[in-house]
């Protein structure tokens, strides 16, 4: 039995005055224990409310959440708050986007950490402290001594990511969920960072829900990959297929705009034109449709539905053909 089973996840924020707005569009996905999934997607497809619902972080009053999200055969989305609030930390782990505004400005580290050990394996504050050094050492933070007592401020950008990151497996949960983890940090220490994530997932046997816009992630830790536009999962492989052979005339726009080693100096980089706001409701047709290079009038007129190809899930009224020119255009 999958670890995480989420079906038919649709978020719907209610505006004063406006539509409601559909965030999160009937999205299925399973996570095996110790396996990596990726959400794959550009900004604004909701990859980062998905997790948010998951984690039940999101406002009740504001958000309508329906589906299944069963963790370990419970259903996240009944629970309360209160044993949400056992579950976080516990059981589920999530490294957020910006570590400088996740962590508390005015606590230093040490008991940022600790205090995770204290609420949920019911540590005393001393050995909690301890056992905070150790996570610090652990994450690659140099000198955690030192750095218990150091106040976010103090640390790197690299750091305050690894000081999250312990945080999060402080407990050693069995699902982590990292939301753009490498975001603001430079290359070198996003390769660390990955690496790092990588190696712990490993050792712990945690399962893991990578959310990011940087396809270069997902090739080098997920292993399987769900491509989402407008709130929609698009196409669904495992990594090696996706990234051999794009169905979906999106994933192969992600793929073909990522930049290529062997390009000639000065070349054009080849981008998705458009923007995710020129979109349509996916219950009219296609939402993908105004920037779609292979739309037809069916992809305006009909939603696509979900089919089952050898193994991988897409939705598309005109995929691209393997073989085809087009199909050529993506670096692999």
């Amino acid at each position: 039995m999958a670890l995480l089973e989420v079906r038919d996840l649709s978020v719907v924020f209610q505006r004063r005055g406006e539509e409601p707005f559909i965030a999160v569009d009937g999205v299925s996905f399973d996570v095996e224990p110790g396996q990596t999934v990726g959400l794959v997607g550009e900004s604004g497809c909701g990859k980062s409310v998905t997790s948010l619902a998951i984690m039940g972080l999101l406002p009740k009053r504001g958000a309508k959440i329906t589906g299944t999200v069963k963790y370990d055969g419970t259903d996240l989305l009944k629970l309360s708050d209160r044993e949400m609030r056992d579950r976080r930390g516990r059981d589920l782990g999530m490294v957020f986007q910006d570590p400088l505004s996740s962590l508390n400005p005015v606590v230093p580290i040490g008991l940022q950490v600790s205090e995770v050990l204290e609420r949920h394996r019911g540590m005393p504050r001393k050995e909690a402290m301890i056992e905070a050094k150790d996570l610090l050492d652990k994450v690659g933070i140099p000198d955690p001594n030192r750095r218990l007592k150091e106040y976010p401020h103090q640390l790197s950008g690299g750091m305050r990511q690894r000081a999250l990151i312990a945080i999060a497996l402080a407990c050693r949960p069995k699902l982590l969920i990292a939301d753009e983890p490498t975001t603001a940090l430079d290359v070198t220490i996003q390769a660390q960072i990955l690496s790092l994530m990588k190696e712990l997932v490993q050792d712990l046997g945690t399962a893991l829900v990578m959310i990011t816009h940087d396809l270069g992630v997902v090739a080098g830790l997920c292993d399987e990959v769900n491509v989402l536009y407008g709130g929609k999962v698009v196409e669904k492989a495992m990594r090696h297929k996706l990234f051999a052979e794009p169905r979906h005339p999106y994933t192969h726009g992600l793929l073909a705009s990522i930049p290529r080693l062997d390009a000639e100096p000065g070349e054009k980089l080849t981008p998705i034109k458009g923007s995710v706001a020129d979109n349509i409701p996916w219950s009219q047709g296609c939402a993908f449709a105004p920037r779609c290079p292979n739309a037809l009038d069916v992809c305006v007129q009909v939603t696509p539905a979900e089919e089952d190809q050898l193994g991988r899930l897409l939705r598309c009224h005109n995929p691209v053909v393997p073989g085809t020119p087009a199909a050529e255009e993506v670096p692999v």
